[in-house]
């Protein structure tokens, strides 16, 4: 694959030319591409019961919608229509280690931002309807032919139909018409409305999605990450209080004390990073427990390697990034938790958040390198091969 699925645009064209600005369609950006899931191994996973999945089935004239949610079994599929229906699979790269790859074409977009690995299979006319989502996606065709109508932007006040269980909107004038097939790829910014349609009986498409939290996840994370550290004397004072005339009005002197209260904490750089690092790499299903059977020690890992090389590998479902503190400190963010680490340990961090998998050998390795590694592999976010 290319340094850049873009084609003619580079990378960072494409960040400052149509990143969460406008949509963009490259054909043949995966030529060749094999698609490590099939239609067969797709709804195998969809009838798994940690596996998170929906069917959406409607009307040939668009007039009924129904939507049902996983796990699914086998007379379900065998009672599907012959048209018109959509399989949909969240979170593949979790479960398929091969179904990584095509993420990793995409890390120019930082660590914490990316979602997940989404797979749809739609039949002839198959679709979800005309949508908005408040993400960023990449949709790639890897079979058959799907049909993308695109264009306006829209939000929660925009009319939708209130008698389906799936968001429809109306009052839609698409500005683009797409048949994107095999190796196509189309990026769809926030808020830009689009419908994809099955255009023949095997339509696959893979949908690299990017999260953005909205700004009230973002204040409720926060404020329950500062309350759980503060002590019931940490309370709102005021010795310099004077006399005011009446005693119901809530003065601007109060209102710049509570609002020091606030900027208080937004302005400690050190809890402010640890809050973010700890909130964007927080599991999306953390009720897995991906923990190893048997823990290891640094002493267990040291044995291992007289007997040759250990490769260690992010967990498919594990979220891994980075801040730098003062000196060479390092703050490594892994699955929710906070690792400071320094010096070469500090290198192996930075590694284990560039790359899906690191190797050591009988080298010289330090104790904190190796109960860095141990660490990481007995909360579940390393395995090894």
């Amino acid at each position: 694959m290319s340094d850049s699925p873009f084609g003619d645009i580079s990378i960072e064209e494409f960040l400052r030319d149509y990143w969460q600005k406008k949509p963009l369609l490259v054909r043949n950006a995966f030529p060749d591409f094999e698609a490590p899931v099939g239609a067969d191994e797709l709804a195998g996973l969809s009838l798994e019961e940690d596996v998170e999945s929906r069917l959406v089935v409607q009307s040939p004239d668009g007039s009924d919608w129904q939507i049902q949610h996983g796990p699914f079994d086998e007379d379900t599929f065998s009672n599907l229509p012959d048209s018109h229906w959509t399989l949909l699979v969240q979170a593949v790269d979790h479960w398929v280690p091969e179904a990584s790859e095509i993420v990793e074409q995409f890390r120019f977009i930082p660590n914490w931002r990316y979602d997940d690995l989404m797979v749809s299979f739609a039949s002839q006319g198959g679709g979800v309807g005309p949508h908005y989502d408040n993400y960023d996606v990449f949709l790639i065709q890897t079979q058959g032919k799907r049909r993308w109508e695109v264009g306006g932007f829209f939000d929660q006040n925009s009319p939708r139909r209130p008698d389906t269980p799936v968001m429809i909107m109306t009052e839609w004038e698409p500005e683009y018409n797409w048949v994107l097939e095999p190796g196509d790829m189309l990026y769809i910014p926030p808020q830009v409305g689009h419908n994809g349609i099955g255009e023949s009986d095997d339509c696959m498409t893979y949908s690299v999605g990017f999260r953005a939290p909205s700004h009230a996840e973002i204040m409720r994370s926060f404020t329950d990450f500062i309350g759980e550290k503060l002590t019931s004397e940490s309370r709102y004072t005021d010795p310099d209080l004077t006399l005011q005339d009446n005693p119901g009005e809530i003065r601007p002197e109060a209102l710049q004390k509570v609002r020091e209260i606030f900027t208080s904490y937004l302005e400690d750089d050190a809890r402010l990073g640890e809050w973010l690092g700890k909130f964007v790499t927080d599991p999306k299903y953390p009720e897995l427990d991906q923990r190893p059977e048997q823990p290891a020690t640094v002493d267990e890992i040291r044995e291992a390697l007289k007997e040759g090389d250990l490769c260690f590998i992010r967990n498919e479902g594990s979220r891994f990034s980075y801040s730098a503190g003062e000196g060479d400190e390092i703050q490594l963010y892994a699955d929710g938790s906070c690792f400071k680490v320094s010096g070469s340990c500090g290198t192996l961090a930075t590694s284990l958040c560039q790359s899906p998998l690191i190797v050591i050998n009988q080298g010289d390795w330090s104790e904190q390198q190796l109960q860095l590694l141990a660490d990481l592999y007995n909360q579940g976010s390393l395995y090894t091969e």
